[in-house]
């Protein structure tokens, strides 16, 4: 596991670099957020996209629904960073969108515009 945390202008994030397992169950997810917030006292995390099992961008399994459900009840903020562009699900791009512009997750390409968001939560 690797995890580095940076200090924004606004608040401290927490960036994933690695992790031991694929995030592809709540538990999973669960886990990483309490290890992290543990190791780094940062509520804002940044996870790459490969972390995630392909069941979480199948928004049919409502794994992602999930997951970031209980980030939410958890008071946790998370961007997940990689390129979305060879997902083509509708619905899922319009997920993205959603989360985009709201302010507790967000899809985006690279780690410096997701601590750049972040921080600024």
């Amino acid at each position: 596991m690797e995890v580095i945390k940076v200090e924004t202008e606004g608040q401290p994030v927490a960036v994933v670099r690695s992790w031991p397992d694929i995030i592809d169950d709540v538990q999973t997810a669960l886990d990483l957020m309490a290890t992290v917030q543990y190791e780094t006292g940062c509520d804002r995390i940044v996870i790459p996209q490969a972390l995630f099992s392909a069941r979480f961008y199948d928004l049919s399994t409502k794994l992602a629904g999930d997951i970031l459900q209980k980030y939410t009840n958890y008071g946790t903020k998370l961007a997940i960073v990689g390129d979305f562009s060879q997902l083509t699900s509708k619905s899922l791009r319009d997920f993205i969108y959603e989360c985009n512009h709201g302010r507790q997750f967000a899809f985006l390409p690279t780690e410096q515009d997701a601590i750049h968001k972040l921080g600024a939560l």
